[in-house]
């Protein structure tokens, strides 16, 4: 049995799911190399594969992005090359991982619909022990930043919150006690052009009517949980429209899959009778 078949005459409609879903999985492998360099390259500005930092490459943000990107590279270039070449072994693993995917989805919605009502609480711990490590960890100090600064807010709760960190805790010894990241300052640009590093000082020492000038004074799980019920129909949509992609692209492989083995049958059968 050769899953390879020859190409044969088929439909109009053959002809562009065929090359409909050739082109489709090729944009996602040219997506998901983008996205495997760039974990890469992370991976190794951080030198993530030095002796000294191999122990905590698990943990390494920038894994996400090289798994997740060799993940997808693999899958989109097995449903191009499956598609293109009509190896049915190959449309067959695609469709496979595909549907894998789909359920996984499904499970994952339905776990986070069940939890719902703790996922702020999953939040504050995943923050606080992001501003822990703020210092230490070049990954979470640039998404924490990023968060602070585009939501406008300090902390978890509230900027006091900065106290978990060893170097902004009020009992550390250097220039950073008892201050902030400059992410929370109100104005962190001096003159207007020049990032103050500083402008967070000793800013857990103020009360909030006069930190209210300096620095945000809302933590960002309010920001947070806010965008989120802001852009729950967009997260909807784009849920929807993922999970609809993949249950077409399941579709199509299926279709092509019928269309190559209804062809090859067809030609066994002609050689038979020309045979007999």
């Amino acid at each position: 049995y050769v899953c390879a078949v020859p190409n044969f005459s088929y439909s109009l409609m053959d002809y562009f799911l065929k090359y409909f879903m050739f082109l489709c999985n090729l944009l996602f492998t040219v997506l998901g190399l983008i996205v495997l360099t760039l974990g890469v390259w992370g991976l190794n500005t951080k030198e993530s594969f030095a002796q000294e930092n191999i122990g905590t490459i698990g943990t390494d943000p920038m894994l996400i992005l090289f798994s997740l990107g060799f993940l997808l590279t693999l899958l989109c270039l097995t449903g191009c090359v499956g598609a293109l070449r009509e190896y049915c072994c190959l449309l067959k693993v695609f469709s496979a991982t595909v549907l894998v995917l789909i359920t996984a989805q499904v499970l994952l919605a339905i776990v986070v619909y069940s939890v719902r009502d703790q996922i702020a609480g999953y939040l504050r711990s995943g923050m606080l022990a992001a501003m822990a490590n703020y210092q230490d960890d070049p990954d979470v100090r640039f998404i924490t930043d990023e968060i602070q600064f585009s939501l406008q807010c300090c902390g978890a709760d509230n900027y006091r919150d900065w106290g978990v960190n060893i170097y902004y805790n009020c009992s550390a010894p250097g220039v950073l006690a008892c201050g902030v990241p400059a992410t929370c300052c109100i104005n962190p640009l001096e003159n207007g052009t020049v990032w103050n590093s500083q402008c967070g000082v000793g800013a857990q020492l103020l009360d909030e009517f006069t930190a209210q000038s300096v620095i945000f004074l809302g933590g960002c799980l309010g920001g947070i949980t806010h965008w989120i019920n802001q852009h729950e129909g967009l997260i909807g949509t784009v849920g929807t429209i993922v999970v609809g992609v993949e249950i077409l692209a399941v579709f199509i492989t299926t279709r092509l899959l019928e269309s190559i083995h209804w062809h090859k049958t067809h030609q066994l059968h002609r050689v038979i009778n020309t045979a007999v």
